[in-house]
């Protein structure tokens, strides 16, 4: 078999692979912007199929990892396209973490339900939904371009998402002080802010490992956080 042509099916299974988390990546927004909406609209019939939906999702990840470790095993990558296998085995397990924080969302969903509405709160869920949501987006774009300039925007962008986390958080501690009926819903709601925040932590984490494949290295500075919750998941 000549070099050019191992070459070309490297590539080829690379693509493909890389094919497979860009669709992962629209998966797991989605199910993220539909959680949101099911929520605002108490939707338990799109909360179910954000659930559901969370299966193609792993199946994915699954397709990517073994395409990805005979890739490793067969084709005998060099330094620059080993690193954009790891990335990419990297970037798929970030995904698969988020479509199962999609998944909690839908599932308190359908429990808030059946629940007496916390003012605001949905809108206010909905907003940090979206701006995690394009931080994916643009940390995906960025490994598809290869822009570290983007990848860096979108680390300095997961500050902002903790801010309006922090905001949340202390909204729903003053609704439970002021009427303690709201404890139960809030509770569920908290964790539901959380989850979302988490989503943005592993965008963040995309983006870092584009800054990775593109310059041989990791960031070096810590990460900016500003969840000033205290909590820990």
């Amino acid at each position: 078999m000549s070099t050019a042509h191992i070459v070309s099916a490297f590539d080829r299974d690379l693509e493909a692979a890389q094919a497979r988390v860009m669709r992962m990546g629209g998966l797991v927004e989605a199910a993220l912007l539909d959680a949101a909406e099911a929520l605002d609209r108490r939707d338990e019939d799109l909360a179910a199929r954000v659930r559901t939906g969370d299966q193609a999702i792993d199946a994915l990840e699954e397709q990517i990892n073994t395409q990805c470790a005979q890739l490793l095993a067969l084709r005998g990558p060099t330094a620059g396209d080993l690193r954009t296998v790891l990335t990419v085995m990297k970037i798929a397990a970030a995904l698969e973490r988020s479509g199962d924080y999609a998944k909690n969302l839908a599932k308190r969903t359908a429990v808030l339900a059946q629940m007496t509405p916390v003012p605001g709160a949905s809108g206010a869920i909905r907003r940090l939904a979206k701006a995690v949501v394009q931080m994916l987006t643009d940390a995906l774009d960025a490994y598809i371009r290869r822009d570290v300039k983007l990848a860096e925007d979108v680390r300095t962008r997961d500050r902002d998402v903790d801010q309006m986390y922090n905001s949340i958080f202390r909204e729903f501690l003053t609704h439970m002080m002021e009427d303690p009926r709201t404890i139960g819903p809030c509770m569920h709601l908290h964790f539901i802010a959380k989850n979302i925040e988490r989503v943005g932590d592993h965008a963040t984490s995309v983006a870092e490992q584009v800054i990775y494949l593109v310059t041989g290295e990791m960031p070096g500075d810590d990460r900016p956080k500003v969840d000033s919750t205290g909590t820990r998941d």
